[in-house]
């Protein structure tokens, strides 16, 4: 028991500290791109959380789930595709929020996109990244199993 639980605070200090240096890459290169430079927002994002997605992949991939081998382009592809799911998780509560609730202020859409949203969307990141893409053959998706 003592074992496990051990494990599980490894793993969740190892997801955690990939997700913030891939946020730091993301918001950094974001932050170079538009300014000095001179690329346009879409642009500069979508190169971002490009360079975002493929740190927090070699992060969990070589420290988090070091003791479970994934092979080829396909883990790294289910990888984006999880990331993918978590910035729109994040987009959508931003969009309910400002939208669909009529909470306008930059304070709510800063706690709806940034607080809420980017902890919803962290969850899902981590249920899909532990799941769908560093996947061990003795263990289920929960850690119940």
């Amino acid at each position: 028991m003592k074992d496990r639980l051990l494990r599980h605070r490894r793993e969740l200090l190892g997801f955690a500290t990939a997700g913030l240096l891939a946020y730091a890459v993301d918001l950094a290169l974001f932050t170079w791109l538009r300014g000095p430079a001179g690329l346009g927002p879409l642009t500069a994002k979508a190169l971002s959380f490009l360079a975002g997605c493929t740190v927090a992949y070699a992060g969990n991939a070589h420290v988090t789930y070091r003791d479970t081998r994934v092979r080829g382009p396909r883990p790294y592809a289910v990888f984006f595709a999880v990331n993918l799911a978590g910035a729109a998780v994040q987009l959508l509560c931003l969009a309910v929020s400002h939208y669909g609730l009529g909470l306008t202020s930059q304070r709510a859409d800063t706690i709806s996109g940034a607080g809420v949203g980017m902890v919803l969307a962290t969850a899902v990141r981590f249920w899909g990244t532990r799941t769908l893409v560093f996947r061990n053959g003795g263990r289920v998706g929960s850690w119940t199993g």
